[in-house]
């Protein structure tokens, strides 16, 4: 490889989200976070239940059971979202993440959208596309930079 084939901080640091994202415990869609600062990786997260508790696998989705769209009812599901796990991680081991970029497998919610907000993520990168206008409507208004990661 030449120097000229390395890839982008993007591609760089949004590979490294889809890779976090394998270690997912959900059964409805896989999703990683890493967050960054100065080019250098602080906290990363994926989505799953928390620490210790059994996996949705072994207790099943009560989200997929009831038949509840994307987007909707995040309050009965087991598990946390990438964003949230990285966010909780960077706090339990003393890592400021004030003034950091986040790279995302997927646009983030609503809930995801104010704990970046609050926790002082000032840039958001995502791939996927997720069916929440107003967590984009609160990013915009916190004054967020948002990109959509396009390879």
């Amino acid at each position: 490889m030449s120097y000229d084939d390395r890839p982008s901080w993007d591609e760089y640091f949004m590979k490294l989200a889809t890779e976090v994202a394998t270690r997912t415990t959900c059964m409805r869609r896989g999703v990683g976070a890493v967050i960054v600062k100065d080019r250098r990786i602080l906290a990363t997260g994926y989505n799953g239940v928390p620490t210790g508790l059994r996996h949705c696998a072994e207790t099943g989705c009560l989200r997929a059971e009831l038949g509840v769209p994307s987007g909707q009812r995040h309050e009965i599901c087991r598990g946390l979202h990438a964003e949230q796990n990285a966010i909780i991680q960077a706090a339990r081991y003393g890592i400021n993440i004030t003034g950091a970029s986040i790279y995302i497998t997927t646009q983030p919610c609503v809930v995801c959208a104010k704990m970046l907000i609050n926790a002082g993520i000032e840039e958001v990168v995502y791939q996927n596309p997720y069916p929440d206008e107003l967590a984009m409507s609160m990013l915009e208004e916190a004054g967020m930079q948002i990109r959509v990661f396009e390879e």
